[in-house]
């Protein structure tokens, strides 16, 4: 079951389930946050908490999206209290990238930080159940109000070095009233991050993170697939400059879910009763690594069968002023 959030003609908020072409609104909800609270409050899962509210009215999918009016399958009414995080080295790319890596790191004595951090989840990312396994990077990114709808622009300051993207799955969390967090779905993201900066100097991680990022257009429920196949692109005027596919899900992971979860919730600071969490799994694919340099007007394009219509994004530069400081 896929969900979405749009805007009616009117102006209103709604959520609607995604029936192929057609969008079913649900009724006495506006937002998916809504549904989640409910789901929560009633003990049920989220599935069957919309199945009992569907309406009977409907809209047409190609015109909400033709007239942009699609937003985030999922936001908190106040953005301020939406974490967006995430965490990378998660993936283990191709069969043969990852052979090649098994021999690299078994011959290598003195690994870079990162290749520590990767070789550490390898061999400790994905404990038994019950057991608590090897802690990954982790990297905070914002809150809500990073947050880009699909079709809209991600924002190029002038600070930044680059603006890359980076094709990822997404995992979303509410915490309950007694502080338990409950994991709402998934969906297509972007953790679009500035490479550049990141190169300088890996200490310079988190500044290259501090970025705007996107997700959708829809919320997967229930459970993540094994193993999730996309394709990513990078538009230029007419022309596909860049293409490649993506895998991620589970079996393309050295880390379980479960276990990035653990790592990032095990911190009482985001478990605020209430709160909204976007959690970026990682990707081992992007254009930066194959010399691409993105330019003001270039489109993301990611896309996989799991997650339906494709997540799609513009670059587009921006200024900004300094900030001057004012003593009281």
């Amino acid at each position: 079951m896929r969900l979405v959030q749009f805007l009616t003609k009117g102006g209103n908020n709604a959520v609607a389930q995604v029936l192929g072409n057609r969008l079913q609104l649900i009724a006495k909800h506006s937002t998916s946050y809504e549904l989640a609270n409910k789901a929560i409050s009633e003990n049920k899962i989220l599935e069957q908490i919309v199945l009992e509210n569907r309406s009977s009215e409907y809209a047409d999918y190609a015109e909400v999206f033709e007239s942009d009016r699609l937003l985030s399958p999922i936001s908190h009414p106040d953005p301020s209290h939406f974490w967006i995080t995430g965490t990378g080295l998660t993936h283990s790319g191709s069969a043969t990238t990852r052979n090649a890596m098994h021999a690299k790191l078994e011959k290598e004595v003195d690994l870079s930080d990162s290749m520590k951090i990767f070789k550490m989840g390898m061999e400790g990312g994905k404990p038994e159940k019950g057991e608590i396994g090897v802690q990954p990077e982790w990297f905070y990114k914002g809150n809500g109000t990073t947050v880009v709808p699909p079709n809209g622009n991600l924002d190029l300051p002038d600070y930044a070095l680059d603006g890359g993207e980076e094709p990822e799955i997404a995992g979303f969390y509410l915490i309950s009233d007694d502080g338990i967090p409950y994991r709402i779905g998934y969906a297509l993201g972007n953790e679009y991050s500035d490479h550049i900066t990141e190169r300088i100097n890996y200490l310079y991680l988190a500044h290259s993170k501090l970025r705007q990022c996107s997700f959708g257009p829809e919320l997967l429920l229930g459970e993540l697939p094994k193993s999730v196949k996309g394709i990513v692109s990078v538009i230029r005027g007419n022309e596909i400059l860049w293409t490649k596919e993506f895998l991620s899900g589970p079996e393309n992971m050295i880390h379980s879910l479960e276990n990035l979860e653990y790592h990032h919730f095990k911190y009482e600071l985001f478990r605020n009763p209430g709160d909204l969490h976007c959690h970026f799994f990682g990707t081992a694919t992007f254009s930066f690594s194959d010399g691409i340099e993105v330019e003001d007007g270039d489109r993301f394009q990611i896309e996989s069968a799991n997650f339906g219509m494709a997540l799609r994004n513009t670059v587009k530069k921006s200024s900004s002023k300094f900030i001057g400081i004012k003593t009281l």
